[in-house]
């Protein structure tokens, strides 16, 4: 398990890297995949885990279930 010191240091990457907007891929707990885009930067929620909000997806979602599609739209 991190700490919140490399929660944190794992969303200022992503934020680094990705701007909102970015296109996505965000895994399902079954598996499967689905392309969407992030409305929010990463941050880091109730001190234990790396979240995003990405749209049509009700609430937050793990950074660690996210990979960006770089170069590609989202759906």
């Amino acid at each position: 398990m991190r700490d919140a010191q490399q929660l944190q240091q794992q969303c200022d990457d992503f934020n680094a890297r990705y701007p909102v907007g970015q296109a996505v891929s965000m895994r399902h707990d079954a598996g499967d995949e689905r392309v969407t885009k992030t409305r929010s930067k990463a941050e880091v929620l109730s001190g234990h885990a790396a979240v995003i909000w990405l749209e049509g997806v009700s609430g937050c979602y793990l950074l660690d279930r996210i990979t960006p599609l770089v170069g590609q739209e989202a759906a």
